[in-house]
């Protein structure tokens, strides 16, 4: 019994050692004492504390003397790591050096510091950018009529081209010493959210001379005279941005264009100069067609040598302005209805002077660097921005739309069929909205956060997507018909263009999130990697050394750390102290879930080296772990920021819980297809011993958020924060929000009138809402409601009408009309078009 009982102690102490992550020493001294133990108590003798001695004190001892541990151990293996390492190109390795790690290491490295979160401060706007909200941001979504831009002007209409120039959107990014706005990130977010809920062509228009372009290039890299020249030009509006990266052969794999520029000498404004030949072919350019200043990348060689002795310099970034000899632009694409300007550019063997580059001649070859520390920033901002506006702009007008729309006498929102997608909608806009916030303020606290913005990027897309296509199933016939009533179908149409853009989300999801996760945020690997590549040996030893035996506890950790969670379900995990009592589990699952992600991610690495990055089903799926890890989280600091507001639980639970069960989904695909399947029965028996949990949001919670969104209040208004209300002054959309605000006014007259229906005083109140201003004037006449009440039923039945009817046109579509007025001397965009 003492045997037994002194192994199991020695069991239990190297478990505890390992769940800790223990040094050697601590190692050495457990091991030490357990061995002196058996001996005191004769359960062991000399000899069988001599040979345990020598089996596991002895490398305790070795592994603790560091000197001793790099001469034995670290020096052998060092040579052979080296051998095994990947080689890295060198656009891979600025792609993986580019930008910061922040929370998402945290979730990386299997222990997140919850309080490090929790302590991050809440994004906030300054007077100046809330007043700018308030009146300039909401005066261009008035000038800015989607149906206008896509059915007259095909692009912004001028009116708000005007309005954005004079008034600083184009310059949001820019210090006010230029002239610019010098706005946060979090408040260029909020901008591009607000005009996304009302036209994508006054979105795209602001976010791309504000997100990764000329502007953001010139701040970080550009020469003071390239800073004065273009700077306050841009943020006046006289020069619009444009920056070409993509060629036809290289879209997701922008490393590998084929553009070319090869140093020469030439002539630039009458001088002979040291320049560039450069032939470039470019599509999907946003804001190409009107820009006045090209951003260029193209591919530098020196094959004469002018500025060295290396041939192939690397991917390098120009300013080209448009009326420069040789520039071929202004030719439109025409993405999927969206009227934003879009097109391609090309020049032929276009003689370029070296001051063109960006940074002038000092940064020849290190446009790949500029360009993945940039993107990060713009990638964070721009399409989660757009795409949870378009998903508020989709739940605000659907909500509305499904509390007024009666069928079968009942208001559509009270359907269970019309629940389900409502709460859907609204459980996906509460977390891609948290998203959004927290990869902003990532910027915001002087993070260029890689990793989180290609997670903002994918999920966000992906989800508006699915509020998107909910929306349009709810209002049905009105959704799939065009015309200036109809609020949705633009934003259906132009879905498919954020998750294509800036990185495809197929390779996005794939190969970024998991393929850039793995190395830039494990707290091992990237150390391990560099340590071997040092030029200096000793230095190399030292640093190969602490890593390598760091990393080997790190998974022993983990193991431990899975076990536990497994065994217990997770339910002693500590929670932060001060968050929310009710979402105390949500924490405790995250961090059991990082747990597994570390394990499993060093266990892939191990296992699959090199070829993991080819195995893109299991990297996609682990980046989806890490992506739904990211997007609970925001979820509970939003939770937190807003002060735990009781009234969104609902939403807050939904979010929660969607994302656990889609990272729980993610997991056991990871397992179900793993390549080894002993290395997946091991985590399967480790982590999860009863199985993997099956969670997914309830019916109850849906419908509680389907109520909350058809109910005018501080949780709905929450939720929509930050979108463009439409009115009937602007645009006929309005009259479906003006007549939801008149709505609980109805219902308390119809419920003040049963009795009144019930003993045939009056009939029921119509549904057709044509025959309502009838039925109100007839109740009044009985004396059953006033006047007032009168006059507001006749409204809402009169908006009530506007909202639900489908807009319909000449069976030409006005272009006999059209061409009269051309030939009457009115010239417009219409009846130029029907006079061609």
């Amino acid at each position: 019994m003492a045997d037994a009982v002194w192994i199991i102690v020695a069991l239990l102490g190297a478990f505890v050692l390992s769940f800790v992550q223990a040094p050697a020493i601590a190692w050495l001294v457990g091991i030490a004492i357990w061995l002196a133990a058996g001996f005191a108590l004769h359960l062991i003798g000399l000899t069988a504390l001599i040979v345990l001695a020598v089996v596991f004190a002895l490398p305790a001892l070795i592994l603790a003397i560091r000197p001793l541990r790099r001469t034995l151990i670290s020096a052998r293996l060092l040579p052979t790591f080296r051998k095994i390492m990947p080689k890295m190109s060198e656009t891979e390795q600025a792609a993986i050096d580019a930008g910061t790690v922040w929370w998402d290491a945290e979730l990386f490295a299997g222990k997140p510091d919850w309080q490090r979160l929790l302590k991050t401060p809440a994004p906030s706007l300054t007077a100046e950018e809330q007043s700018f909200l308030d009146n300039e941001c909401e005066e261009l979504c008035n000038l800015a009529s989607d149906w206008d831009a896509t059915s007259i002007w095909q692009d912004l209409p001028p009116a708000a081209w005007a309005y954005a120039k004079d008034k600083g959107f184009l310059g949001m990014i820019i210090p006010k010493r230029y002239g610019g706005r010098e706005f946060s990130a979090y408040m260029h977010s909020m901008v591009v959210q607000k005009l996304s809920t009302r036209s994508s062509a006054a979105a795209v228009s602001v976010m791309v001379p504000n997100s990764l372009g000329p502007a953001e290039l010139l701040l970080h890299y550009g020469t003071e005279e390239q800073k004065n020249h273009y700077l306050p030009r841009l943020a006046r509006g006289e020069d619009i941005p444009c920056f070409a990266l993509t060629n036809p052969y290289a879209g997701s794999d922008a490393a590998s264009i084929t553009d070319t520029g090869i140093v020469c000498m030439g002539d630039y404004q009458g001088r002979r100069t040291l320049g560039f030949r450069v032939t470039w072919r470019k599509r999907y350019i946003t804001l190409a067609p009107v820009a006045t200043v090209l951003g260029l990348a193209f591919r530098a060689e020196d094959p004469d040598g002018l500025l060295g002795a290396k041939r192939e310099i690397g991917i390098t970034c120009a300013l080209i302005p448009r009326d420069h000899p040789g520039v071929v632009i202004g030719r439109r694409h025409w993405p999927l209805n969206a009227v934003f300007q879009n097109g391609p550019t090309q020049g032929d063997d276009v003689f370029i002077p070296v001051d063109f580059v960006i940074g002038g001649q000092s940064q020849i070859g290190g446009g790949w660097r500029m360009l993945m520390e940039c993107l990060a920033a713009g990638r964070a901002i721009s399409l989660p921005s757009s795409n949870v506006g378009m998903a508020k702009l989709a739940v605000n007008g659907v909500s509305a739309y499904s509390a007024i729309r009666r069928q079968f006498n009942l208001e559509i929102g009270k359907f269970e069929g019309v629940v389900e997608p409502l709460g859907r909608m609204g459980g996906h806009l509460y977390a891609m909205d948290a998203t959004r916030r927290l990869s902003a303020n990532a910027i915001d606290i002087g993070e260029k956060p890689s990793v989180i913005s290609a997670i903002a990027k994918y999920h966000v897309t992906e989800r508006g997507r699915i509020v998107v296509n909910d929306g349009m199933d709810i209002i049905g016939g009105k959704g799939i018909c065009m015309g200036p009533g109809n609020f949705l179908a633009r934003a259906y149409q132009q879905v498919p263009i954020g998750i294509t853009v800036e990185g495809a989300n197929i390779m996005t999801r794939t190969l970024i999130i998991f393929g850039q996760g793995a190395i830039r945020c494990h707290p091992y690997v990237l150390k391990l990697m560099k340590a071997a590549r040092n030029e200096d040996r000793k230095a190399g030893l030292v640093s190969f050394d602490e890593n390598f035996f760091g990393h080997v506890s790190f998974v022993f950790r983990n193991i431990a750390r899975a076990l536990a969670f497994g065994l217990t379900g997770g339910r002693f995990i500590a929670a932060p102290s001060n968050a929310a009592g009710a979402l105390a589990t949500y924490y405790r699952t995250a961090t059991r879930l990082s747990t597994v992600l570390a394990l499993l991610a060093d266990m892939s690495m191990a296992s699959l080296g090199g070829a993991l990055k080819k195995k893109e089903s299991i990297t996609g799926r682990l980046g989806d772990i890490l992506s739904q890890l990211f997007i609970l989280t925001a979820t509970l600091k939003r939770f937190e920021e807003e002060g735990r507001q009781k009234d969104d639980l609902p939403f807050v639970h939904w979010a929660a819980q969607d994302a656990i069960g889609r990272a729980y989904e993610a997991l056991e695909g990871v397992l179900a297809n793993y390549p080894s399947r002993p290395a997946a029965a091991f985590v399967r028996l480790v982590a999860f011993p009863f199985g993997i949990p099956l969670v997914k949001p309830s019916d109850r919670l849906a419908a509680k958020i389907a109520i909350a969104l058809q109910t005018q209040g501080a949780t709905r208004a929450r939720l929509i924060d930050g979108s463009w209300t439409p009115t009937l002054e602007v645009d006929q959309i309005g009259a479906g929000m003006v007549a939801f605000t008149l709505y609980p006014q109805v219902q308390a007259i119809e419920a003040r009138l049963k009795d009144a229906i019930r003993n045939r005083q009056i009939l029921r109140m119509p549904q057709n809402l044509t025959r309502l201003a009838a039925w109100a004037a007839d109740a009044q006449g009985k004396g059953l409601i006033t006047a007032e009440e009168q006059a507001l039923l006749a409204k809402f039945a009169e908006l009530g009408d506007m909202a639900v009817q489908v807009d319909d046109f000449p069976s030409d579509f006005g272009l006999a009309e059209n061409l009269q007025k051309f030939q009457q001397g009115v010239h417009t965009p219409d009846t130029r078009e029907a006079a061609e």
